[in-house]
């Protein structure tokens, strides 16, 4: 008997892990564990490298999931040999030696771009680095224009900081290559243009659902079509796993 999967959800920039909560909600019932571990933020390859730490710990196969920045993360991570497959939600598909600042600049830019903020943070023992955060007063239309403003203004409070390094770091190897990938746009995305997602999508010839008129927290404002890919994606590696949801 296959070893049901576990789920790891991997949050972006400038949330925490609280904001899958909605789409935990969902899978909860579901017969395989779902963790989401706090994503460090500090950059492409720090971040997959701690990724990649919390899956040593599982035992058994690892369907990852991440949503925006946090893809990049997943996209190395997922080379673990526990991984057997990826779902990219509103997120980056990374080529090999490409940068999110070369993947973003093939497109117009998103409304986040014109309302980013930047802050200096201490580094022991060097130059102080760059924190990046999203306008409080853009963010409800920035992040999540479909969520309840007075939710929206507390996620834009409530803001973890994305080291600015992070946008300049290049992939290593992707999982994209050689795991089961699915992905998930959302179309009225001001985050990231949803060209992006496109582009890095279409490029790891991954199926892809397009969810209508959501804003770039899908997690939030559509955790049951999410869900349903995540489920696809557990059925499609070969765990066996039945769904008391579906």
């Amino acid at each position: 008997m296959s070893t049901p999967p576990t789920v790891v959800l991997v949050h972006g920039a400038f949330a925490d892990a609280s904001s899958y909560f909605p789409l935990y909600s969902e899978l909860a019932g579901d017969d395989f564990a779902v963790i989401a571990p706090a994503n460090p933020l500090r950059g492409v390859l720090i971040d997959a490298a701690y990724t990649r730490s919390v899956i040593d710990q599982i035992d058994g196969p690892v369907v990852l999931a991440g949503h925006s920045y946090g893809c990049a993360a997943t996209t190395l991570a997922g080379m673990s040999e526990k991984v057997v497959g990826l779902v990219y939600i509103a997120g980056y598909a990374l080529e090999e030696g490409e940068s999110l600042a070369e993947l973003q600049g093939r497109f117009p830019d998103s409304l986040l771009a014109s309302n980013l903020k930047f802050a200096p943070f201490p580094v022991e023992g060097s130059e102080p680095g760059t924190d990046v955060t999203c306008d409080p007063e853009a963010f409800p239309e920035v992040v999540c224009a479909d969520a309840p403003i007075e939710f929206a203004r507390f996620l834009a409070a409530s803001q973890r900081p994305l080291a600015a390094s992070a946008f300049n770091d290049r992939a290593t190897e992707p999982a994209w290559k050689t795991k089961p990938c699915w992905g998930i746009i959302p179309t009225a995305d001001h985050t990231i243009n949803p060209d992006v997602h496109r582009f890095g999508f279409n490029r790891a010839k991954m199926p892809t659902l397009e969810i209508e008129g959501s804003s770039h927290l899908v997690i939030y404002s559509h955790p049951r079509e999410v869900a349903d890919v995540i489920r696809q994606a557990v059925s499609e590696t070969g765990a066996g796993i039945s769904s008391a949801a579906a």
